[in-house]
């Protein structure tokens, strides 16, 4: 008989609600049905019976199996989200997974854009919103409406930091303009306050101008919204940024999150603080942010070798 299958379906419209990808979800609902199997094969006949051992033993299963320390990094995310969830839901009083452990994974230093690929993304955004708003034919609305979004959804990307999934859910009682300030709901549903700058904060307005041109009511206060007037999916932003990075000669294939980590390392080549970036990318850890230091870092080595007579 099934340990998780009754739980399974809620927390699925839960990842859903926070904005999981639906290749995350997929993921997440493969990794849980897999301890599901495993579980039933041992005989642990309920959750309340369910302990660390076995959740230990179900991933010491997947490694003898060959599994990759990344999926096995994954499963055990998976496992301690679902239980953790579990557990605010009322359904269990402890958390099994609490001390759950995950394989330590070599860190690769992520791929980003220069500061100046940066400018040459928002000038070539910035040119096709312009060319859309020149069109006066009469149904040029919509495109320019799409256009100042597009152009608003990079900016606050790379001005803020923030996950797509924070940005496709963004509200707009959540923009302070007087501050020019986000309030985000991140991960585990801690909020933080972003600053967002004076060409985000632009990009904004003129996008919240031409909202309407998309917006349905069922958009309720998303900042956001797609084609059909509903809240933007986060594959729809995926498009976006890497149809935009394709005008730049040069620049890598990122996605939001290759933005995300420009906006780290460009603050931290300018001289910001560790912790500040911490705090701004929504980190639980610093040790999450550090990798930032390695990525300037080995710019600086490279500009060094390049520059200096006796490198």
């Amino acid at each position: 008989m099934s340990v998780l299958e009754p739980h399974l379906a809620a927390y699925g419209a839960h990842l859903a609600a926070q904005f999981a990808s639906e290749h995350t979800r997929r993921a997440y609902e493969g990794d849980l049905r897999s301890l599901d199997e495993f579980l039933v094969q041992t005989g642990v006949p309920d959750l309340g019976s369910l302990s660390l051992a076995d959740l230990r033993g179900w991933l010491g299963e997947m490694a003898e199996r060959d599994s990759a320390k990344t999926t096995l990094q994954r499963r055990a995310s998976a496992v301690r989200g679902f239980f953790a969830h579990l557990v605010r839901e009322g359904v269990l009083e402890r958390d099994p997974a609490a001390a759950l452990k995950s394989p330590k994974v070599p860190r690769r230093l992520p791929t980003t854009l220069t500061a100046v690929e940066a400018n040459e993304l928002f000038a070539a955004a910035i040119a096709v919103a312009a060319e859309a708003a020149a069109d006066d034919s009469p149904d040029a609305g919509t495109a320019i409406a799409v256009a100042a979004r597009d152009v608003a959804m990079l900016e606050m990307l790379y001005a803020t930091g923030i996950r797509v999934s924070e940005l496709c859910g963004l509200e707009r009682r959540c923009i302070d303009d007087a501050r020019q300030t986000i309030r985000v709901l991140g991960k585990g549903d801690k909020e933080r306050t972003v600053p967002i700058g004076r060409p985000a904060a632009t990009a904004l307005a003129t996008w919240l101008t031409h909202r309407s041109v998309l917006a349905k009511p069922a958009a309720g206060d998303a900042v956001f919204v797609g084609a059909r007037g509903l809240r933007i999916d986060p594959r729809v932003v995926r498009r976006v940024v890497h149809r935009s990075l394709r005008l730049v000669d040069g620049a890598p294939d990122l996605g939001p999150h290759g933005l995300r980590h420009a906006m780290a390392t460009h603050l931290l080549e300018g001289g910001a603080d560790l912790r500040s970036v911490q705090e701004l990318l929504g980190h639980s850890s610093i040790t999450t942010t550090q990798i930032y230091t390695h990525v300037t870092s080995e710019r600086l080595r490279s500009a060094f070798n390049q520059a200096h007579p006796r490198a």
